[in-house]
Parts: C-alpha cells; structure tokens; sequence
C-alpha cells in the first residue's frame, strides 16, 4: 500500500501494548543514505484541555510499526506514561 507522509497526520496511532493513542506524527527521520523512514516522531500529548504543560514527544523506531491501515496504525512500544 502507498501512500503520502501528510496521511499519517490523519490516522490513529495506537499502542498495542495497552491499546492508547499516543499522539499525531509531528517529524519522521529519514536516513539519507537509503532514503528509508528510520523513525517517526509523535507530539506529546496535552493534558486537560491544554491547560497544563505538553507531554513530551515520542519516538517509534520504523522496527516497531506493526500494521498500517486505512485509518490507523498500530505500533508495538513499551511507553512510561507515568513518568515525569
């Protein structure tokens, strides 16, 4: 399946480790010798209406991407979301 990096703007990313979304695609790495997507980024997530600080952001390696579909993509990552 082909498709442009702006569609994962609008899909789900969602942890299958504990089933959350963690948040919209913010920045990918590509490696510039192969061309080849190495990680993506993810915005942090607000708490409460944005009324308190941002999250930080999160970085999926392309190795723990497990399923792309149509409004979705399910990633495999062992996210602290209790931590500082």
């Amino acid at each position: 399946m082909l498709f442009k990096v702006s569609d994962l703007n609008r899909r789900d990313i969602v942890n299958l480790a504990d089933g959350a979304k963690l948040g919209a695609v913010k920045d990918m790495h590509i490696d510039p010798a192969t061309g080849t997507v190495v990680a993506f980024v993810l915005e942090g997530s607000r708490r409460r209406f944005g009324l308190l600080s941002a999250g930080r952001d999160v970085l999926v390696p392309w190795s723990k991407v497990k399923k792309i579909g149509i409004d979705t993509v399910l990633v495999d990552l062992d996210v602290n979301r209790t931590g500082p």
